[in-house]
């Protein structure tokens, strides 16, 4: 899916606020395991008062090792696939959720630039996967454009997109 509007603070803020009206009704507590986005996510949604109510934890893996220790990401995984790729995100959101007692997750896994990019995998590659306790994960492949930082704010926005329309649903 590709995506090129770049969202404000005020945006990504007032996406934070719907998603968390929605944990709250769904009674639950979310966590967040970023890579590209380096807490990001979480400093959003934590930037809401309150959100210690449904806000449990936000780890930031960017190397294989931390994903591997933090999330349980198999190390396989990782060498067969990459750190960016659908199995890694599924892997980093299911890992989220088994260490936390939080009921819902995100994760996110990409390329934000400048460097780093590969023809199969150029700058702007993105992976974000969502779980609910007792379901099953959900990723989804994202090409974003423009720079790090334009990168990083559109997968913010996918990330909490998906959150709100996975509680909505």
């Amino acid at each position: 899916m590709e995506s090129s509007s770049v969202p404000t603070d005020g945006q990504l803020l007032a996406l934070a606020g719907e998603v968390a009206i929605e944990v709250q009704r769904h009674k639950l507590m979310l966590v967040t395991a970023e890579s590209c986005t380096g807490g990001w996510i979480a400093k959003t949604l934590t930037d809401l008062a309150g959100s210690s109510a449904w806000f449990d934890a936000g780890v930031v893996t960017y190397s294989y090792q931390a994903k591997e220790a933090l999330l349980g990401v198999n190390p396989q995984t990782l060498e067969r696939t990459g750190a960016v790729s659908e199995e890694t995100a599924l892997e980093m959101v299911s890992g989220a959720l088994a260490r936390f007692g939080a009921g819902l997750a995100v994760a996110v896994t990409g390329i934000a630039g400048p460097s780093g990019g590969t023809a199969d995998k150029p700058v702007g590659t993105v992976w974000i996967g969502w779980k609910r306790r007792g379901g099953y994960g959900h990723a989804q492949w994202f090409q974003f454009a423009g720079d790090r930082e334009a990168v990083r704010r559109q997968t913010v926005a996918a990330a909490l997109a998906g959150l709100r329309k996975m509680l909505t649903d």
